[in-house]
């Protein structure tokens, strides 16, 4: 009796092909954005600038959505005032608290990163076809959950 060779892809494979892709996608973007001025942007840093987000945000609030703490979160903070991406402010609603808030330098990073993912994703297009990567985008929003997810800061934690 013949065996025929199982067509079946071992599971442990899904998730590093996802991840490769995103490692290079993100690899990518960061050589485009360092030709373009901002070769001191890291890939946690467009994290914590999509958790601040266009309203501005606490460091209480920052940590909670990268799943950090506040500590940590004030640090990323510190970092991104040095690098001139973001400025802390007083909150209109609390004297008392602080309220982080993209500057100008900010804004330029994540519009000329949108801009660069769309010239990446445009190259997967001529690579794959239009409608294979679409099918790629329908399958993952169909198991991926809805809404953005920035908390991978805490998967490498050991607790």
């Amino acid at each position: 009796m013949t065996r025929v060779k199982s067509l079946v892809t071992p599971g442990y494979e899904l998730p590093l092909l996802l991840f490769g892709g995103f490692r290079t996608l993100i690899d990518r973007l960061h050589e485009e954005l360092a030709r373009q001025g901002h070769a001191d942007a890291r890939p946690a840093h467009g994290f914590a600038l999509q958790a601040i987000g266009p309203q501005g945000s606490t460091a209480s609030e920052l940590g909670r959505r990268l799943g950090v703490s506040k500590q940590a979160a004030g640090k990323t903070v510190d970092r991104l005032v040095r690098l001139g991406y973001v400025e802390r402010a007083a909150s209109a609603a609390d004297a008392r608290a602080k309220v982080v808030r993209l500057t100008p330098r900010g804004l330029d990073l994540l519009h000329r990163s949108s801009a660069i993912f769309d010239e990446l994703r445009s190259e997967w297009v001529r690579t794959l076809g239009a409608d294979q990567v679409a099918a790629v985008e329908a399958a993952l929003r169909t198991v991926v959950p809805p809404g953005p997810r920035v908390d991978a800061v805490g998967w490498f934690t050991a607790e």
